[in-house]
C-alpha cells in the first residue's frame, strides 16, 4: 500500500500548487499565530478553495480556543483537524462533536515513554502523529527539523492509522520509511529553503522519494 504523504504549513498559492501537482495526499494549513506558516483567515480561505477535491485538507492548531477554531475552520473548510498541542483526549472528543470533522492528534516523542499516550488516545482520536518533542524553549510545537530516534516506533502498538513526522526531508524519508514501517509521513521544515518558505523542488522530491521507498 502507497505510504500516505502530507505536506505541511503550506501558504501560497504556488507552494500549495507544487504539492498538488505532485501529488500529496494531504495539504496542511497552520493556525498559530507564533509560527511563520500561520496562515490569516483570508488566506486561508483562497487555499482552500484551491485545494478543494484534490487533497485532503488538514488545519492545524495548538491549544486553541474555540472561537479562534471557529473562524479557522469557517475559512479553510478542512477535512481534518490537527490538534498539535496539549489537547486531552476529551478536548479531542469534543472538538470532533463540535466539527463534525476527524481528529489527528499529535504525540511527542523523545523516549519510549512517550508511547504510553497512545492508549489514552485510541478511543478518542481518528489518526496520531508522532513528532520529535521540541526542544527546551522552542516557541513552536512542531516544524523545528528536529528528529528523535526512529527506532523507538519499532514498539509502537495501536490501531490507529498514523503518521511519522520531525526532521524528515527528501534525503532521509526513504530510510525513516524502512526503519518504521510508517504507513504515513508528513514533512514541513524539511522542504523549506527558509522558515515558512517553501521550495517546489524539495516538496516534488520528497513526495518522489516517499512513494518510492
Amino acid at each position: 500500500m502507497p505510504v500516505l504523504v502530507k505536506i505541511c504549513g503550506l501558504k501560497t498559492p504556488e507552494a500549495l500548487g507544487a504539492a498538488l501537482d505532485a501529488g500529496a495526499d494531504m495539504v496542511g494549513f497552520v493556525f498559530f499565530p507564533p509560527s511563520p506558516r500561520h496562515l490569516s483567515p483570508d488566506r486561508a480561505m483562497a487555499l482552500g478553495a484551491q485545494a478543494q477535491g484534490r487533497a485532503t485538507k488538514v488545519a492545524l492548531s495548538v491549544d486553541a480556543a474555540d472561537a479562534f477554531l471557529d473562524a479557522a475552520v469557517d475559512a479553510a473548510r478542512p477535512d481534518m483537524l490537527q490538534l498539535h498541542g496539549k489537547e486531552t483526549p476529551e478536548r479531542v472528543r469534543d472538538l470532533k462533536r463540535r466539527y463534525g470533522l476527524p481528529v489527528m492528534k499529535a504525540i511527542h516523542v523523545s523516549s519510549a515513554g512517550d508511547l504510553a499516550a497512545v492508549a489514552d488516545y485510541e478511543g478518542a482520536a481518528d489518526r496520531l502523529i508522532f513528532d520529535a518533542r521540541p526542544p527546551a524553549g522552542a516557541i513552536l510545537p512542531g516544524g523545528n527539523g528536529a528528529a528523535f530516534d526512529w527506532r523507538i516506533l519499532e514498539r509502537v502498538e495501536t490501531r490507529l492509522p498514523w503518521m511519522l513526522s520531525g526532521g524528515i526531508n527528501p534525503e532521509n524519508v526513504r530510510d525513516a520509511i524502512a526503519r518504521t514501517r510508517a504507513p504515513g509521513v508528513d514533512v514541513s521544515s524539511g522542504v523549506e529553503s527558509a522558515p515558512g518558505v517553501k521550495d517546489a523542488g524539495l516538496i516534488r522530491a520528497f513526495i518522489e522519494r516517499a512513494r518510492t521507498a
